[in-house]
């Protein structure tokens, strides 16, 4: 039973991007929908918010437009069939209604927050991490430590990085090095992984994407590429999965990003007219997080000993009239450690 069940239950006239940051607060990944009367009329799934943006591209949406209408539940006078109901429809989540189909409570088959399913999946699938730049926005921590190096926590952010990919069977690494190399290959011998991983030397900067021209292999299936400054506290395996299904050539993981301008904003017509104000309006957008996805083929199209940037190749792969998705995780989702602030914001995220 949950104690607090306000954080799980939302209206049908609520917007996408409140929906989205309540499925965060509340960790378990799904909300239950209710009328003015408190009865269950349908549910979101993080997945279901995932699914509409990709087929949509539409921010301004409602919970009504894409919901769920017909969710499992069961009456307070069948308690003893909570776990029965569970295992029978593979759901993690049940509501506790009476007989007016008011909400009374809602059951969680696992409540430990923040959590991830994560399978094998990944199992060789190659991730390279980039992680040759001097990390200037982070000085002066860049004086001593190299930014893969710099702890969140008592754990090196590309540690972090690495780990989630091995939790969803990851085993084989490339690692774009330059400013600092030795400091960073010294530290994962000492660590002795059972993961491999493969450095990439850069004799000078070459970018997030012209380094992928120095990896001495030809890969046979699309790869992860990820900055080293950056956690997605979401699905890779899903991400994956969805970029094979999708047939894209360069998947982008994207985060909603809300900005809220600080002031009274005016709408004005013809001769300086006011025709609308409004106060301290939210703007909601998709940002690129430094993780993508990629067909292997398009490392051909990189330029060799060239500066050369990822949103490049994205662009390139359109030029050529290959599909660049989108994969939208919500905006707690993505942690940055790029700037300082940033980095406090991921370990109280975190709580480390």
């Amino acid at each position: 039973m949950h104690n607090d069940i306000t954080r799980y239950i939302t209206k049908a006239d609520v917007s996408i991007v409140e929906v989205m940051q309540q499925i965060d607060e509340g960790a378990h990944g799904i909300v239950f929908v209710v009328d003015d009367n408190n009865s269950l009329i349908g549910c979101v799934t993080d997945g279901d918010i995932r699914r509409w943006i990709i087929k949509t591209a539409d921010l301004n949406a409602v919970v009504s437009d894409f919901m769920f209408n017909n969710p499992k539940f069961v009456f307070s006078s069948d308690k003893n069939k909570f776990i029965e109901y569970m295992d029978k429809y593979s759901i993690n989540a049940l509501p506790v209604l009476n007989t007016d189909k008011q909400v009374l409570d809602i059951v969680f088959r696992n409540d430990e927050k923040n959590r991830i399913k994560s399978n094998k999946s990944l199992s060789d699938v190659p991730v390279v991490i980039m992680a040759g730049g001097k990390g200037t926005r982070l000085y002066p921590y860049t004086k001593i430590l190299p930014k893969p190096l710099i702890p969140i926590g008592d754990v090196p952010i590309m540690e972090r990085i690495i780990d989630r990919f091995v939790e969803c069977g990851a085993n084989e690494f490339y690692i774009t090095v330059n400013y600092k190399k030795s400091m960073i290959k010294s530290y994962f011998e000492d660590l002795n992984p059972k993961y491999k991983i493969n450095y990439v030397e850069e004799n000078k900067p070459l970018g997030t994407g012209g380094s992928l021209k120095l990896i001495n292999k030809k890969f046979d299936k699309p790869l992860f590429i990820t900055n080293c400054d950056i956690l997605i506290n979401a699905d890779l395996s899903d991400m994956y999965e969805q970029h094979i299904k999708s047939g894209n050539a360069v998947t982008i993981i994207s985060s909603l990003k809300n900005i809220v301008v600080p002031y009274g904003v005016l709408k004005v017509k013809e001769q300086g007219l006011i025709e609308e104000m409004q106060e301290k309006p939210k703007l909601s957008y998709f940002v690129n997080t430094g993780v993508y996805i990629i067909n292997p083929e398009l490392i051909d199209y990189i330029p060799d000993d060239t500066f050369y940037h990822m949103p490049q190749l994205a662009d390139k792969a359109m030029e050529l009239g290959l599909k660049v998705g989108m994969y939208p995780v919500s905006e707690d989702a993505f942690l940055d450690m790029g700037e300082i602030e940033e980095m406090k914001r991921m370990e109280e995220k975190l709580k480390v």
